[in-house]
């Protein structure tokens, strides 16, 4: 760590990215390192190739808008978390305090995790239809900004009180298949409420595979039963789930909303996911995850 990039969402977890923003400066003062700080939405115009790391103050969506610069590179991203979920960060170990999160940045641990390619945008997390995506997506920002992660929760309660089912056409593995679904999950961490617990059943970030959730049922009182089975790790396929693995799936698509990392965006076209494996490297305090 010799050029340092700090890469800031001033917006990011009711502004708590802004008091970090201090720690991190006083940190890279501390070390003589050389650096240059900016805003998110300066990034475009940053030229990322005079850097060996970049350390982000931000969320999941945060980090992902960094992923189409350092994907496949040497560089090594650092995660301060500062969003309203900070999913990728637990998965790795790293803590929510910030100079916490420095020390594991100091301790130079640096895991390669795989990337998910969904069209031409790339995502570090999931992807995320029907259900999963109206609770990203419809979750009102003042109630984010007031409850935190806790929103999502109260959020979750509401939407699954009136599930609406589509049908979707999937292909995966030379297979086709046909289905009536709430919810589509492509996950290359499906962890949630921080790493309490998945909705994969085998979920890693350097396995090179997608881990697939559907979610079949409608009415409410069967759906909490399936989300029980997911708390307490019963995971299992069958009339009102599916759980499957793969490294490529698409969906036949003609307009869609859905979310990536978090972010609302709309597909006009099918959505084909890849898994590009081991292509980023970040800091973090565990081999695999």
């Amino acid at each position: 760590m010799e050029n340092v990039l700090l890469v800031n969402n001033p917006n990011s977890g009711r502004r708590q990215a802004l008091k970090y923003k201090k720690s991190v400066l006083k940190f890279l003062l501390g070390k003589n390192l050389r650096f240059k700080s900016i805003g998110i939405d300066e990034i475009e115009k940053t030229p990322f190739d005079e850097f060996d790391t970049v350390l982000v103050i931000g969320g999941d969506g945060t980090v992902n808008k960094i992923i189409p610069y350092v994907i496949n590179t040497d560089k090594v991203i650092g995660i301060i978390p500062s969003g309203t979920a900070n999913l990728l960060s637990a998965k790795l170990k790293i803590p929510a305090n910030a100079n916490k999160a420095l020390k594991v940045i100091e301790n130079g641990k640096i895991t390669d995790i795989d990337t998910l390619k969904i069209n031409d945008k790339f995502s570090v997390l999931r992807f995320g239809l029907g259900y999963d995506s109206d609770i990203i997506c419809k979750t009102p920002q003042s109630l984010k900004n007031r409850f935190g992660y806790f929103a999502y929760f109260l959020a979750g309660i509401l939407f699954a009180l009136r599930l609406k089912q589509k049908h979707y056409t999937i292909f995966y593995d030379d297979k086709k298949l046909s289905i009536v679904a709430t919810c589509i999950i492509a996950a290359n961490a499906g962890n949630m409420f921080r790493d309490l617990f998945s909705i994969s059943q085998k979920c890693e970030l350097n396995d090179g595979l997608l881990d697939i959730f559907i979610l079949k049922v409608k009415n409410p009182v069967m759906f909490f039963i399936e989300f029980l089975q997911i708390i307490f790790d019963k995971k299992s396929s069958g009339s009102k789930a599916m759980y499957f693995q793969t490294s490529n799936f698409r969906i036949k698509n003609d307009i869609t909303t859905g979310h990536i990392d978090g972010e609302k965006t709309k597909f006009k076209d099918d959505i084909e996911i890849n898994i590009i494996p081991k292509s980023v490297k970040v800091f973090s305090n565990s081999d695999v995850c």
